[in-house]
């Protein structure tokens, strides 16, 4: 694992991230100063930034413990401060007037205490929401997170991506077989056997009027797996994996819902699901032989997504989970939006370019995906502290409805760093100096005259002028 020169001859203070990861690895000062071969009290004034992390220092996390140099020492994550930076506009801290270096330095060097304040104010923001609906308190007097809130997260600080699963998956694969067309009708056709070869489970297809309000329903008592007739191929074959995985590895997946310390019942359920979820993607993509190929097709998604007979939107998750220490995929995040902007999927292996806890810049070009169905729309975009993306959006179905119920399509955008642009067949001939500047959400962005803004920023005061009107929807003060 390398890094470039600069990188290693600058100076480096990175003590909250170095405690942080000790932490999260369960060590104390002392056992990760003998992994690193320091004493006790240079790690400890490496955590408190006495002492900056040398190129010596990093090499040797890097090979102790299987570390990413260019995650761990890189720019922070900048949905990380796009949460602190939301949480902080509030008006109820009108008049602290926090300063976007005094911001950048807790989230650097007390990562944790950061963390802690936007879980407090994103609470705090939910019983505000209540309060205003006329709802009522939890019964503890506590609020908590809503559980897909809390599962994003969680998913999130693992940057979606789950070691464990991938191995099962792999494993699984290679018992089932049916990937890239090993087995006559694919994964779907090998998996239907297991189950009923295995767990005497049937797969069967019903009609759209004997299952008007789902799309997949196990029958224990039948030992039917009951799939509506609507579901496309991949669908079908998603689901199969989905019920091998349940019936499978449930005594993992429960570990790891257990493990990851869930507030409540329906929030660990939640997690369990998402993470079945995860295992049936690795099932039919599994890692060893999916990344590779990703690769070589230049990240080519209807390639992939034909060679593995799986859908655009399946193959786009799949490639924001490729972060495998040795073989690691190009680093991407996923959105996954309705025509009216509504988020109903975020997933990221990398620093977040838009706020997690709002909806995207209406300037990504994710929403002009709606007037060109089917086709891939690609763009370079600017977020205000000048870091550059290469996007691509399409388009996808919803399954297939009843004639006269609503089906309108949804759009997903995949993007990643500039500097991995090059790596990606939608780049070839795009000029990747022209970029097109967006910000985190309207209701943080503070770029004047922007004229597809939909809400003035809330760390600024709107200025209003009866006898002219600007361009842009709203004007606002330069100074909080």
């Amino acid at each position: 694992m390398t890094t470039s020169q600069s990188e290693l001859e600058r100076k480096l203070f990175l003590g909250g991230r170095l405690g942080r990861l000790r932490r999260d690895l369960g060590l104390t000062q002392t056992r990760m100063a003998e992994d690193l071969g320091v004493s006790p009290s240079y790690l400890n004034h490496l955590e408190r930034n006495q002492r900056p992390v040398t190129a010596q220092i990093l090499l040797r996390l890097a090979q102790t413990y299987d570390l990413d140099l260019r995650a761990f020492s890189g720019e922070l994550d900048q949905g990380a401060e796009a949460d602190l930076q939301e949480a902080l506009a509030d008006p109820l801290f009108r008049g602290l007037n926090v300063t976007r270096h005094e911001m950048l330095q807790a989230l650097e060097q007390a990562p944790t205490v950061a963390e802690a304040l936007v879980r407090l104010y994103r609470a705090y923001s939910d019983r505000r929401r209540r309060d205003s609906l006329g709802a009522g308190a939890a019964e503890d007097g506590v609020e908590e997170i809503a559980p897909h809130d809390w599962v994003r997260d969680y998913i999130q600080a693992h940057h979606n991506a789950f070691s464990e699963l991938d191995a099962l998956g792999e494993a699984l694969a290679a018992e089932i077989g049916g990937t890239q067309g090993a087995v006559p009708g694919g994964f779907e056709a090998a998996g239907s056997r297991r189950l009923a070869e295995m767990h005497n489970i049937q797969v069967r297809l019903m009609p759209a009027d004997a299952m008007p309000d789902w799309s997949r329903r196990f029958d224990p008592h039948r030992r039917q797996l009951r799939l509506v007739e609507t579901l496309s191929a991949p669908s079908r074959a998603f689901a199969v994996a989905y019920q091998i995985a349940w019936l499978e590895q449930g005594d993992a997946l429960n570990g790891l819902a257990e493990g990851a310390d869930a507030p409540n019942l329906a929030t660990r359920r939640t997690l369990k699901i998402a993470l079945t979820n995860y295992l049936a993607a690795a099932m039919i993509m599994p890692y060893g032989a999916f990344q590779p190929v990703a690769e070589a097709l230049g990240y080519d998604i209807g390639l992939l997504a034909a060679r593995f007979g799986v859908s655009f939107e399946q193959a786009c998750h799949r490639l924001t989970t490729l972060q495998r220490p040795s073989a690691r995929g190009v680093p991407f995040f996923m959105l996954r939006i309705d025509a009216a902007g509504n988020v109903s999927k975020r997933f990221t292996s990398i620093a977040f370019p838009f706020a997690r806890m709002g909806g995207a810049c209406p300037r990504w070009n994710i929403h002009g995906a709606f007037r060109h169905p089917g086709q891939i729309v690609t763009q370079v975009i600017e977020t205000p502290d000048k870091a550059r993306y290469f996007t691509l959006a399409r388009t996808v179905e919803r399954p297939l409805r009843p004639h006269g119920s609503d089906a309108a399509d949804l759009a997903v955008g995949l993007g990643c760093e500039i500097k991995y642009a090059s790596r990606l067949v939608y780049a070839r001939g795009v000029n990747l100096e022209r970029a097109t500047e967006v910000g985190p959400t309207c209701r943080l962005c503070e770029r004047p005259a922007c004229l597809d803004r939909a809400a003035p920023p809330v760390s600024r005061s709107l200025v209003t002028d009866e006898l002219s009107k600007m361009a842009a929807p709203f004007r606002f003060s330069e100074a909080p």
